[in-house]
């Protein structure tokens, strides 16, 4: 049954510059624990994984940024990022009385991907995550029961085996499977004050995009380092019925459970319709 729009929903994204930072991992985590309402946790994985898998032997390999997973890379992910990332995470939100649950896809079915097809590249056991792969019933028996699910990178192909997948895309596909049951808000935390007019300047934060405004800023030269697909992400999921997307840095997170609808620019680069 769908929600009335007083039902918001938040959904979190923390990366792993965050999580690779003790000092700013705990300050995101209170703020989190502060947040009222309903709300998601996706983490990513960190350098973690890079530095254990070292300790055991185990090469992490690259390409283009994107890490190759083989069966050994795949054993390594699923012990660091859906064990001791994901349960130290659980951990601490239990600590500061925030009733935290840690998912892979695979538990409860909760999202069930396809693995990446070989093209020029085989990536292995990777996972493309859309919408339709997010089984709404086990977030919705989770959510109105008061757990908060915090969720690993990692989901499922339905035939036994884990996928390695983008933090960015299971956030997304999380937010746009929910947004026709909650008011949802999407929220990405990373390491920057928001999208930079300027990136070479901190505090050049652009306040607010919207799909017109995408061009001007392309010829005023900024949108650079890769922001663009970020920003047609977030277009896509709120022409999807996400409500809004922030893109911000996590200590920002505290306006939003201050002020239910802060300024911009408390809260980093808000893209909307």
């Amino acid at each position: 049954m769908a929600k009335t729009p007083s039902s918001g929903l938040y959904v979190i994204k923390i990366g792993g510059q965050v999580i690779d930072d003790p000092a700013a991992c705990e300050t995101f985590l209170h703020d989190f624990a502060a947040l009222p309402g309903l709300k998601i946790l996706v983490h990513g994985g960190g350098k973690l994984a890079t530095r254990i898998g070292e300790r055991l032997g185990i090469a992490s390999k690259y390409v283009q940024g994107r890490r190759i997973t083989d069966d050994a890379a795949l054993e390594l992910v699923t012990m660091v990022y859906g064990g001791l990332i994901n349960k130290q995470l659980v951990a601490r939100l239990q600590a500061l009385g925030c009733p935290a649950i840690g998912l892979t896809g695979a538990d409860m079915n909760a999202m069930r991907a396809v693995k990446r097809p070989v093209k020029e590249l085989d990536y292995g056991w990777v996972g493309d995550l859309s919408a339709e792969g997010i089984r709404v019933e086990a977030f919705e028996t989770l959510l109105e029961s008061g757990q908060v699910p915090v969720l690993a990178p990692l989901t499922h192909d339905g035939q036994g085996h884990l996928l390695n997948t983008n933090a960015d895309t299971i956030a997304s596909s999380v937010a746009v499977a929910l947004a026709a049951h909650y008011e949802v808000q999407l929220v990405f935390c990373f390491d920057q004050k928001g999208v930079l007019r300027d990136p070479h300047d901190p505090d050049s934060v652009i306040p607010r995009i919207r799909p017109d405004d995408v061009q001007h800023l392309l010829q005023e030269g900024a949108l650079r380092d890769g922001i663009l697909p970020k920003l047609e992400n977030a277009f896509a999921a709120c022409r999807a019925g996400v409500k809004q997307v922030i893109i911000g840095h996590a200590r920002a997170l505290s306006a939003l459970a201050e002020q239910a609808l802060p300024a911009p620019s408390a809260v980093g680069t808000i893209i909307c319709l």
